[in-house]
């Protein structure tokens, strides 16, 4: 789901796949365009088997054709189509190439400069996690008390699992979201025993 949009580039984060079509693997491979192409509403997608040989690849085939027609037989095609037409023409793939590593490296951006608030205020805790994970999402390794505690009186809106999207995040409100974290966790009330 991820290639590209991890480290901005897409020959990097296809590195483990290549990897093990090199070493012989055989394997099962979901991609997804949702993200990295922007197509959420799509759900589109693609299933890679790598097979040792022909025979295998043919009865692997036959399989997935069963369950392919008893769950959704003909799947709409918009997707597909808005995939095949920027990866199909040089120049929208050298734009969507570009589009995506400027998309990956303001991801990497405000992770930084979340990590650096926090860690510069003094919050407690540890905040090496942020810049650790990867993609538009965060487990910000806050309590559930304290996300209710940002959404009711911060207006920081985000799961009670502590999962944020980093994507909402920017120049213009890191600074808040800092300020907003700090509080909650500075005023957190006692652990329940």
């Amino acid at each position: 789901a991820y290639q590209g949009y991890a480290s901005g580039d897409l020959d990097r984060d296809a590195y483990a796949v290549r990897l093990f079509e090199e070493l012989g693997f055989e394997f099962f491979l979901c991609q997804s365009f949702a993200k990295n192409l922007g197509l959420y509403g799509e759900r589109i997608g693609m299933l890679h088997v790598i097979c040792g040989d022909k025979t295998h690849a043919q009865a692997v085939l036959s399989q997935l054709k069963l369950v392919i027609r008893a769950m959704y037989s003909s799947p709409p095609k918009h997707g597909a189509h808005l995939v095949v037409k920027v990866l199909g023409s040089n120049e929208l793939f050298q734009r969507w190439r570009s589009e995506l590593k400027g998309m990956a490296d303001r991801i990497h951006e405000v992770r930084h400069l979340l990590r650096k608030g926090l860690e510069d205020k003094g919050t407690p805790g540890k905040w090496n996690h942020i810049t650790d994970q990867i993609g538009m999402f965060s487990f910000t390794g806050l309590t559930k008390d304290q996300c209710e505690r940002l959404i009711k009186e911060h207006h920081v809106y985000l799961l009670k699992s502590g999962r944020i999207s980093m994507a909402g995040l920017n120049k213009g409100n890191i600074d808040y979201m800092v300020q907003s974290v700090d509080a909650v966790v500075r005023h957190a009330p006692p652990a329940k025993l």
